[in-house]
């Protein structure tokens, strides 16, 4: 019986605000709280609110045979907290249906995994407690930052105790074999890899609208036919997607939410096809062969690897920088200037700097705030300068004479 596994991939950063070098020493705020808050009310009014309540009916509808998954980041949950508590209380509702699980991840949507082994799993377990308090549940599945994975990670990953990994379906790693099967990293005992079908989910995620499509406009009878169509030849469609696919990247003029309201209806008008959460996918179906990831992946760009993050010299600089004031950091024992830390560490920075062309590059350009990955950096820059500055003159008297 193949099963649809949906995934949505929830989170917004803090972005910094245009913090100039003659803000150093003056100014001691980073975030741009006006533009936070416009973006969340935004995406929450086109997106989050109107999703949830599709979701919800749909729930109901079918009787609890439609099932979802979301990993929400911890900063993208502060913001709920604070400026939408509405689209908190929705996701809430979703939760109680019994319906929906929610997935275990880095609190600040970082790339601690990279740098720092301790701040992972600080950050992993902080988000762990985040979701039990908000949603009453024990994550058993983990997902990576932009699903970033490889067999190291899997491993790390099993140890802490977690049934199932969700990442991409890359094609260089699977050859001429199909993502619809769990696999496994080749150095580990239990643990579980759900992997992405990217041709499937990118049809709703990324060319739903492209009236440039062969296949547009997608119904969703039709796309029903394409899922049925792999029957005999797989055990779960992976359909993973940013969950701001759904009103925010698809505006609801394409059609994107009367897709998603009869989709399911149409799915299960097959008898052996049902929706199931992540942690259900992974007890439901046997391991079928080895996924071997020596370097790490992600679901970003073309590439499918880290180019999106890291790379050029901007990013590059500006991550090692603000990793090596981890130590100091903790030893300060401000809980002030640790959570500015921690909320700088978020990956969205330094996807803001990259400076790649054609349309990978147009991507970033629509995601960042600032009007070139340059100023991305020169911001970023100059607030780990003050935030650095302050944590010496803070609490190490000597530099600060010597300053």
């Amino acid at each position: 019986m193949p099963s649809i596994c949906f995934y949505f991939q929830v989170h917004q950063p803090y972005r910094l605000k245009e913090y100039t070098f003659f803000d150093i020493g003056s100014n001691h705020s980073y975030l741009d709280d006006e533009k936070n808050r416009e973006v969340l009310n935004k995406v929450s009014d086109k997106c989050y609110i109107p999703t949830n309540k599709l979701m919800l009916e749909l729930i109901e509808k079918h009787q609890g045979k439609f099932k979802i998954s979301y990993s929400i980041s911890g900063v993208a949950l502060e913001q709920f907290a604070e400026w939408r508590p509405d689209v908190l209380q929705s996701f809430i509702e979703l939760a109680n249906t019994g319906c929906v699980e929610f997935i275990s991840e880095t609190y600040y949507h970082s790339l601690a995994f990279i740098f720092s082994r301790e701040e992972f799993k600080r950050q992993i377990e902080q988000h762990r407690q985040l979701i039990k308090k908000y949603f009453k549940q024990e994550p058993k599945v983990f997902r990576n930052t932009e699903l970033q994975y490889n067999n190291e990670l899997a491993k790390v990953i099993e140890d802490m105790g977690y049934d199932a990994i969700i990442c991409e379906g890359v094609d260089r790693l699977l050859g001429d074999r199909s993502p619809n099967h769990l696999y496994k990293a080749p150095n580990v005992t239990k643990i579980k890899s759900l992997l992405k079908n990217y041709r499937l989910s990118d049809d709703i995620a990324f060319r739903f609208s492209d009236r440039n499509w062969s296949e547009w406009p997608l119904t969703a009878e039709r796309y029903a036919e394409w899922v049925h169509s792999v029957a005999g030849h797989g055990e779960t469609i992976n359909l993973f997607m940013d969950y701001e696919t759904f009103g925010e990247h698809q505006w609801a003029q394409s059609g994107i939410f009367e897709f998603m309201r009869y989709m399911p209806g149409y799915v299960l008008k097959h008898p052996d096809f049902d929706f199931k959460t992540v942690s259900e996918t992974a007890a439901a179906y046997p391991v079928r062969d080895v996924y071997d990831a020596h370097h790490l992946i992600s679901w970003a760009d073309t590439e499918r690897d880290l180019s999106a993050w890291l790379g050029n010299p901007m990013q590059d600089e500006a991550i090692a920088k603000i990793y090596e004031l981890e130590q100091e950091i903790y030893d300060s024992n401000d809980k002030e200037l640790l959570d500015t830390w921690k909320k700088m560490l978020t990956s969205d920075h330094f996807y803001y700097m990259c400076t790649k062309y054609w349309a990978d590059g147009d991507v970033h350009k629509y995601f960042s705030p600032y009007d070139s990955p340059y100023d991305a950096y020169i911001y970023f820059m100059n607030a780990m300068s003050d935030l650095g500055n302050r944590l010496r003159k803070k609490h190490h008297p000597k530099l600060k004479k010597k300053a």
